[in-house]
């Protein structure tokens, strides 16, 4: 049902594990762009009954880009 839900936005949910810790789930989205994340990240918590944090992620090709623009 979460991944119906995340494909509607043209979201990809690549895994879900459980953890022990502060967070009890960490799952592993692939989406187009952060627009896209956040809509699907608002209809998922409309219902009210979780909280989530968004954590950024680059890849070193992204990355590698990123560090030409600081020389």
């Amino acid at each position: 049902m979460l991944k119906d839900l995340a494909k509607s936005f043209g979201v990809i949910m690549k895994g879900i594990y459980w953890t022990l810790g502060q967070y009890d789930t960490v799952a592993i989205i692939d989406a187009p762009d952060e627009m896209a994340l956040t809509a699907f990240g608002l209809a998922f918590g409309k219902a009210g009954n979780h909280r989530t944090q968004t954590l950024r992620a680059f890849s070193q090709a992204e990355m590698d880009a990123i560090l030409t623009k600081i020389t």
